[in-house]
């Protein structure tokens, strides 16, 4: 029996996402950044675990158990024996129907000693007196089956952390890049102060005012007739043709930049009417377009408002 389009895009989703992903490479390489990363994905993550854990861990964190859950971990491979040991799990997780992917995280040597000299950290496995060149060398002749062996091999030489973060993210992640970008959309009002912790605010204080009609003072943006009052009419078709446009542009750059928290403030005078409605607005049309979105309304309780 033939399988529909979407059995086919779950099980290619299947194949691309593994339960557990190992992520190893050369000292100063980016493993930390990495890992940070997967903890953003929603991976259950653990730095430098000995490769013997690794199943264990996975039965008590639930991974495969049907929860959707994934692991992340960082292993330290610096001797013939750890990585020996890695290889085994690597074949053990298999066996108990865990799929398994290696991520190795390398880096030129130029690149590596500027690094460590930027930070004057010692190399990790430099002995008394050894130069950070050899002790770089040595790591680099450990790691070299490890390598051979990866799933994926990122250079991050030349790559800044929003580029690593998107190469990792496109790989491992089950979510769009729209679903992976946590964007928090909330109105408020002016004369409550302004918020200092907004990515993108917008002041609506030049769209017309219900606060002028008696009946809609004691309403909100949350209202029918109030929402009807503020968004329909030709000036607001106008601000939310091009205020769409300019989300088109801005938010796809935000993911490209590797943002995963976005603020978006919306403004009027008191944080009641025009900011609640178009703040509502412009969480409908994020969620369109496939965006994690929250909603709220930072000053709405000290609004004048008529209940019941």
């Amino acid at each position: 029996m033939a399988k529909s389009g979407q059995e086919m895009r779950a099980a290619a989703e299947s194949d691309r996402i593994p339960d557990i992903v190992v992520i190893t490479g050369m000292s100063g390489s980016g493993r930390t950044q990495a890992m940070h990363v997967f903890e953003d994905m929603g991976y259950y993550c653990i730095d430098n675990l000995p490769p013997r854990l690794v199943l264990d861990l996975a039965r008590v964190v639930g991974i495969n158990s049907g929860v959707g859950r994934h692991l992340a971990v960082t292993c330290d491979l610096r001797s013939q024996g750890l990585f020996d040991e890695m290889f085994d799990v690597m074949h053990q997780l298999e066996n108990h129907e865990l799929t398994v992917k290696l991520l190795y995280l390398d880096c030129s040597d130029e690149v590596l000693i500027r690094r460590y000299k930027e930070t004057r950290r010692r190399h990790p496995i430099a002995l008394s007196g050894e130069s950070l060149e050899s002790a770089i060398e040595r790591e680099r002749l450990q790691l070299q089956p490890v390598r051979d062996r990866a799933d994926l091999v990122i250079d991050t030489s030349r790559i800044r952390t929003s580029t690593l973060r998107n190469r990792i993210r496109r790989s491992f992640s089950e979510l769009s890049d729209q679903q992976l970008l946590d964007v928090s959309v909330y109105s408020f009002g002016f004369k409550h102060g302004m918020p200092v912790e907004a990515d993108l605010m917008i002041d609506v204080r030049f769209l017309p005012n219900p606060f002028y009609d008696p009946e809609m003072r004691t309403m909100t943006g949350n209202d029918e007739k109030v929402a009807r009052f503020v968004l329909d009419n030709d000036v607001t078709r106008k601000f939310l043709k091009a205020w769409r446009q300019l989300l088109d542009v801005a938010m796809p750059g935000y993911i490209a930049e590797g943002k995963t928290q976005l603020s978006i403030a919306v403004g009027c005078t008191g944080g009641q009417h025009r900011s609640v409605a178009i703040a509502n607005d412009t969480a409908a049309y994020l969620k369109e377009q496939g965006y994690h979105v929250t909603l709220s309304h930072r000053d709405l309780k000290l609004a004048n408002v008529t209940t019941g």
